[in-house]
């Protein structure tokens, strides 16, 4: 769990990133600076940091079989072993994003390279580099008093209250590449020039990415195998979909086995799960395990994507959120018409 309560901002240099393809122009600052001011430097923070909520840890990935030559990774390295070499690293970081701002999707703005002091971490307190990139500007209003009437200017600057590219390295498990978190409120395009050709990094395979998969292969098992196509009742997809997401919220680790007999049950439903995480997991490329801690982040950002609502031609909407017995289906000969029977205690 991130914890920012206690983290000050060191220092930040600002280097302007334009768009190579463009022929746009890359400037470079000749210093870092300080943030003096406390009401600036809380609001500077809360700009760099209030958007890293997820527990959603990256890394940055070898290249060409080694890590050394990942450029952002020795750059962010050589500041956490020497930190004179603060400005020298920046400036490495912005020619490497320059490097790659080299398509007509990429927009131009400044990039911002930020050393905090005391971020907290599960493994405890330590310092972090923070890669920023500001894209697009708002419009504003200023008031201004001239000759004893107020006048309206107009300015164009930052809105403190979007970020559209993050990066935070913490200086925590450096031998594999750090623990890096990422932010990109962007599209598709511009998020692989982001997060693969600029940062370079692979998600590490932790208790959110084990969780996170395996929520994923609950979904996909109902919507590819589980399904009406093979003669599933949506009802019965939809409250298997209710088991898997309740065990996941009520368990502190994750059980394989113990989560095929509650959650699955059916012997044959269990083989066909078993041939689907196979599949998964090779089309992936990933490996998921039988057991791991439930990080309560993944399943809380999973579970939006688990959809519990029932649709009947155009009549009705059924949210199903109880257990499968509180619900029958039925066929009526005379009208010709599927129904459902629903048993409840009360009426709100």
């Amino acid at each position: 769990m991130m914890n920012f309560e206690n983290t000050q901002i060191a220092r930040i240099v600002i280097h302007d990133i334009g768009n190579k393809y463009e022929d746009g122009q890359l400037r470079l600052s000749e210093s870092p600076f300080t943030v003096e001011d406390p009401d600036i430097h809380a609001l500077l923070k809360n700009y760099f940091l209030s958007p890293f909520k997820k527990d959603a840890y990256f890394r940055f990935a070898p290249v060409e079989g080694e890590l050394c030559n990942n450029l952002v990774n020795e750059a962010v390295r050589h500041v956490f072993e020497e930190s004179d070499s603060f400005l020298e690293s920046s400036i490495a970081i912005a020619r490497h994003l320059f490097e790659q701002s080299n398509h007509p999707n990429i927009k131009p703005g400044e990039m911002y390279v930020v050393h905090f002091h005391d971020c907290l971490l599960d493994e405890g307190p330590c310092d972090a580099i923070g890669i920023f990139k500001s894209e697009n500007k708002d419009t504003f209003l200023k008031i201004i008093l001239n000759d004893n009437s107020y006048q309206l200017e107009r300015e164009s600057g930052i809105n403190i209250k979007k970020m559209d590219k993050a990066c935070l390295v913490f200086n925590t498990d450096g031998e594999n590449g750090y623990k890096v978190c990422i932010l990109d409120k962007t599209n598709s395009t511009e998020a692989l020039y982001w997060t693969t050709d600029f940062l370079n990094l692979i998600q590490r395979e932790d208790d959110y990415f084990q969780t996170s998969n395996y929520l994923k292969l609950c979904k996909d098992f109902v919507k590819d195998v589980y399904n009406q196509e093979n003669d599933i009742p949506r009802a019965d997809q939809i409250d298997l979909l209710n088991r898997s997401i309740d065990y996941f919220k009520n368990a502190e680790t994750f059980n394989e086995a113990l989560f095929k007999e509650e959650v699955v049950g059916d012997p044959g439903i269990i083989n066909a799960f078993d041939e689907f995480k196979n599949y998964y997991e090779e089309k992936n490329d990933i490996a998921l395990q039988d057991q791991f801690g439930i990080s309560n982040g993944a399943v809380k950002d999973g579970k939006k994507y688990f959809r519990h609502v029932l649709k009947l031609d155009k009549n009705f909407h059924i949210y199903i959120h109880g257990q499968k017995k509180y619900i029958e289906k039925g066929y009526d000969p005379e009208r010709d018409m599927n129904f459902y029977k629903l048993y409840f205690r009360e009426e709100n």
